[in-house]
């Protein structure tokens, strides 16, 4: 799960299970995922009311959804009308800086032959923002640390520039902030919040990939803020090169200072990290423990603490001790089986519509335009590849088109996919986004 709006969607589906289709229309229609932080889920309503409704009612299930799928608790912070910038900004009304992120500092990230090299690039920049490695970009998979050196980048320069302006967001959060920009004639707003920054750190720069406005609107606050010899700072799950969707006056622009990649931890790395995360705690773990857990926990940072804090939950709610069972019970809980549940063509067709931003109506219906048709081809493909449903079924899913017509959209697609890795990409995407509904 890399991005907010993808776990959104997931909390979305299992508060489904709690309260009524009614409910979640009524109250989060119009609520936008802004943040997974460590151990917090950041959610933003533009409506006062319907904040204090969600904190007053729902907070609960929410977080009832975050245990199912993290295997470990999480708090909820509902941002309301006004408060979407004193989140992102540097200091809340008690002059904390970024609250919440008060353990991302450098003396706590777990440095080790998979991320020296890139831990050693943050604190360069920290120590000296928009002296060398400007821009700064750091790769890598979901939870290897990418945010935890963003956060001590930014606190460590607050501490030594405290008059500096640092701007923290996720590339996800800038889109929909400029979308709501656009809509509200806020332009030379948005434009002047992030042109005059100090320093500017982007978390997930890959979810701006695609996006036409928001590449406009990067390339010239990228541009106005490397003039003026301003900190620039982005991570991501993939280098410049590989964001196939991404322009290339903007590739360039990323590759200009220093790629720094961070890879999944080694076994001492692992080891490393759940004595820290044990001792944080207060807590000690058995030798055997900890053996157990670095040799089977090995895809990411995320993982291993999740483990830990699930084994430490098994003891202190349940009364059980730490011994090799327990141990078992939790690293077998971080890897359950994948459903065999195969997606529906309306959950399909639903994600196709959300990544093209185009209405169900229309991309079941008639509409000829040219994004319109590709992405109905598209839907079509995917629910052939899939599905178990007919090329028949298929056809009644987009009013009854005949199925000769399913054919030559799925044959168009499968030649595309060869002949054009924009297409490729944009088919992994969005089927990575089906099957984060059902993990």
């Amino acid at each position: 799960m890399n991005s907010a709006n993808e776990i959104w969607v997931k909390i979305v589906a299992l508060m489904e299970k709690e309260v009524t289709a009614t409910t979640i229309g009524t109250w989060f229609d119009d609520a936008v995922a802004v943040a997974l932080e460590e151990n917090r889920f950041v959610l933003y309503t533009p409506s006062e009311f319907k904040k204090e409704i969600i904190e007053g009612r729902y907070i609960p299930v929410m977080k009832k959804a975050l245990y199912e799928l993290f295997s470990a608790d999480f708090d909820v912070l509902v941002l309301g009308e006004g408060e979407m910038d004193q989140y992102q900004n540097p200091a809340d009304k008690s002059g904390r800086f970024l609250p919440g992120t008060e353990e991302y500092t450098f003396e706590r990230f777990v440095v080790g032959n998979s991320n020296k090299f890139a831990h050693a690039t943050a604190v360069a920049v920290a120590e000296n923002p928009g002296q060398s490695y400007n821009p700064l970009f750091i790769y890598g998979e979901s939870g290897l640390g990418k945010t935890h050196l963003l956060y001590a980048i930014a606190r460590t320069i607050h501490k030594n520039h405290p008059d500096y302006r640092i701007i923290y967001i996720r590339g996800d959060a800038f889109t929909n902030e400029l979308i709501h920009a656009i809509r509200e004639g806020r332009n030379q707003e948005f434009r002047d919040k992030y042109r005059s920054a100090d320093v500017f750190l982007m978390d997930d720069v890959q979810f701006i990939a695609g996006r036409d406005s928001t590449q406009e609107e990067m390339f010239h606050t990228f541009n106005a803020l490397y003039e003026e010899r301003k900190q620039i700072v982005f991570t991501s799950d993939r280098p410049p090169k590989e964001m196939l969707r991404l322009e290339d006056r903007l590739k360039t622009r990323f590759e200009w200072g220093l790629l720094a990649d961070i890879l999944p931890p080694d076994y001492e790395t692992r080891m490393a990290i759940i004595k820290n995360k044990a001792i944080r705690m207060g807590v000690e773990l058995p030798e055997e423990v900890l053996t157990y857990v670095a040799e089977n926990i090995t895809a990411n940072v995320r993982q291993i603490e999740g483990t830990v804090n699930k084994i430490l939950a098994y003891r202190d709610l349940l009364g059980n001790s730490v011994d090799s069972g327990t141990v078992t019970r939790a690293v077998r809980d971080m890897f359950k089986d994948p459903t065999d549940i195969l997606p529906s063509a309306d959950v399909i067709i639903d994600e196709v519509c959300k990544f093209y931003s185009i209405e169900d109506d229309a991309l079941r219906g008639q509409g000829r335009t040219k994004d319109t048709a590709q992405a109905r081809q598209i839907a079509m493909y995917l629910i052939r590849n899939m599905t178990s449903l007919s090329l028949k079924e298929i056809g009644r899913e987009f009013e009854n088109r005949d199925h000769s017509t399913v054919l030559h959209s799925i044959e168009r697609i499968e030649k595309m996919k060869k002949q054009r890795p924009d297409i490729a990409e944009v088919l992994k995407d969005i089927k990575t986004n089906i099957n984060a509904r059902y993990e």
